[in-house]
């Protein structure tokens, strides 16, 4: 009977679903906040036992000590659930913290202020500055431990600059300073898992769609492209639109894989990674074992270039012409030579394209390397292939 009992209530119970809140970086340090503002109390209404005695309003201390039971229970529970703007929230503990602070003057005299504590004490004054940490980092967090310790040794009448008889400041800058830096460190993570949640989401989403687009598109329009050029007549026509869009189509893969890339961070990119996505079948990529970075706008113009290059070979240089990327790093500048063993460019062929206005060669190749301040030398033989070689500054913030 028991057994079924615990079963029975076990199917019973449901786990509390997470919020919003939860799953914020900072979420931890709100609730350990609140967790220690109750400590606190506690340390306070002690403290508060122990001295009302030499108050000269005691009823009136008892009083602000009840409001201060009430506002730390509230306020735990404002600042941990989210219930009313957190900021409003940090903004009220500031207020009503100076304002106990400042209400011991009318429940002692001088004597008794001027040696001890204020009425919240030092300890339970530290929220404030917490909440001011946790929700606006270091630099807020030490503003409100500035603004607490001033308004303390005003109330208490002990304006000085000797820090070894009074630690009230630095202990509440401290801790402003330490929980701020806690707090950002907390959010800069937060912001690195998700993005690199992202990235591995579209890396696996590009391999997906990179395989389905290979298995079943890529390989119809490779069939019909061959099929049409055994054929010839009418059908090369349709040979030479099948290979456009079959270029066309793994260009677009390898784009995704490069705005992957690109989605790094930084003003600087590890080029490896853009030309390491134009690899096939058909094209063979090899690059340095180190990182090989460069700025980010060149890197995507130079992978612009080798792109065009690419599609130059899958279009012109025959049926069954492989191609071979190759990068080098010389420090300043970066080398890429695109070599085919295809058919290779008859003399005078690329001023033909020109003036019957193709202008793959005149403006995605020279015009682009033009416009880095970089050079490209053309090696080229009928029969005996084609080959480029292109030289671009890898520019000032890469190299020093």
């Amino acid at each position: 009977m028991t057994d079924r009992n615990e079963h029975r209530t076990r199917l019973h119970y449901r786990p509390r679903a997470a919020t919003e809140l939860d799953t914020q970086p900072d979420a931890p340090l709100w609730r350990a906040a609140q967790a220690f503002r109750l400590v606190t109390l506690v340390y306070a209404i002690s403290y508060q036992i122990v001295s009302v005695q030499y108050y000269t309003h005691q009823r009136l201390s008892w009083f602000l000590v009840a409001l201060m039971a009430v506002w730390s229970g509230l306020s735990a529970v404002l600042l941990s659930h989210g219930k009313v703007p957190r900021y409003q929230v940090v903004i009220a503990d500031q207020l009503i913290v100076i304002a106990l602070m400042a209400s011991t003057r009318l429940v002692a005299d001088h004597d008794w202020y001027n040696h001890h504590q204020t009425l919240p004490t030092t300890l339970w004054v530290t929220n404030a500055v917490i909440s001011a940490a946790v929700f606006g980092g270091p630099w807020l967090g030490m503003a409100s431990g500035v603004l607490m310790a001033t308004v303390s040794a005003v109330v208490r009448d002990q304006v000085n600059l000797d820090l070894w008889r009074d630690a009230t400041a630095p202990v509440l800058v401290s801790v402003g300073l330490a929980l701020g830096l806690a707090t950002t460190t907390a959010r800069r993570a937060q912001a690195q898992l998700e993005q690199a949640v992202r990235l591995a989401a579209a890396t696996e989403e590009r391999e997906r769609l990179a395989r389905e687009v290979h298995d079943g598109v890529l390989q119809v329009l490779a069939l019909v492209r061959r099929r049409g050029n055994e054929i010839g007549g009418p059908a090369a026509e349709l040979a030479d639109l099948a290979g456009e869009q079959e270029v066309a189509l793994r260009m677009l893969i390898s784009e995704q894989g490069a705005g992957v890339a690109s989605d790094l961070g930084g003003s600087l990119i590890d080029l490896r990674l853009l030309l390491g996505t134009r690899a096939s079948t058909t094209v063979s990529v090899s690059t340095p074992a180190h990182p090989v970075t460069i700025e980010r706008d060149r890197a995507t113009e130079l992978v612009a270039i080798v792109d065009t290059a690419l599609s130059n070979v899958a279009l012109h240089a025959g049926t069954g012409a492989r191609a071979y990327v190759l990068l080098e790093d010389l420090g300043d500048e970066v080398i890429v030579s695109v070599r085919d063993d295809g058919s290779g460019i008859a003399p005078g062929r690329l001023a033909e394209a020109e003036a019957e206005g193709r202008m793959g060669v005149s403006k995605s190749i020279l015009g682009r390397v033009g416009a880095l301040g970089g050079t490209a030398e053309l090696d080229t033989e009928p029969g005996h292939g084609t080959e480029w070689e292109i030289r671009v500054p890898k520019g000032d913030e890469t190299h020093g």
